[in-house]
């Protein structure tokens, strides 16, 4: 039977704070284009000059493919498409609110743009599969099925400079709620 990649298990483990995004507060955003799923590359510095939210994520499943061993265990691993539809299906409240929203995974950028196709995001999803912002900014990583992946955080910038930081994110499917609050303030 296939996997349900829409919706989130009862059981799945709780992410607890490591301290990894500790710091990122106040950080300047480096001038680093992505490529983006839209076809243009984005300059993360560039986006920040207003209100830009980048909610970044480990890899959305992709139909045919198994989740790595053990996914469903890792704290915080699974998600990501409930995560990625619900950004998705609040952006005109986003953009209402002053934001730009982009999603970012070091997943491979075929398997983003399959992604982005298939769920109708109304904006661009980033690649960073060479970890660009793991060494530039410390975003924490953890390894699954021989992949680095992101862990699961958020981030709010404007004037290029990261004003707030949702780490761990948990549950996934309802952080965009957080996300408009904290707009909101």
């Amino acid at each position: 039977m296939a996997k349900d990649y829409g919706t989130l298990p009862p059981d799945l483990p709780v992410p607890h704070d490591d301290g990894a995004a500790d710091g990122l507060t106040g950080r300047e955003l480096p001038a680093i284009a992505l490529e983006a799923t839209s076809g243009d590359p984005v300059d993360l510095r560039a986006a920040a000059a207003g209100t830009l939210v980048v909610y970044v994520y480990p890899r959305t499943g992709t139909p045919g493919q198994e989740s790595p061993a053990g996914w469903d265990a890792i704290p915080g691993a699974r998600g990501c498409t409930p995560e990625n539809c619900s950004f998705r299906d609040h952006q005109a409240e986003l953009a209402d609110l002053g934001a730009r929203v982009h999603g970012l995974s070091s997943q491979p950028i075929a398997e983003q743009r399959e992604f982005a196709e298939r769920e109708h995001m109304p904006f661009a999803l980033l690649n960073d599969s060479g970890l660009a912002l793991a060494r530039e900014l410390g975003l924490p990583t953890f390894e699954a099925g021989g992949m680095t992946l992101y862990k699961r955080l958020t981030l709010i910038a404007r004037g290029g400079r990261v004003e707030r930081v949702f780490y761990p994110v948990f549950p996934p499917d309802t952080h965009v709620d957080d996300v408009l609050a904290a707009l909101r303030v």
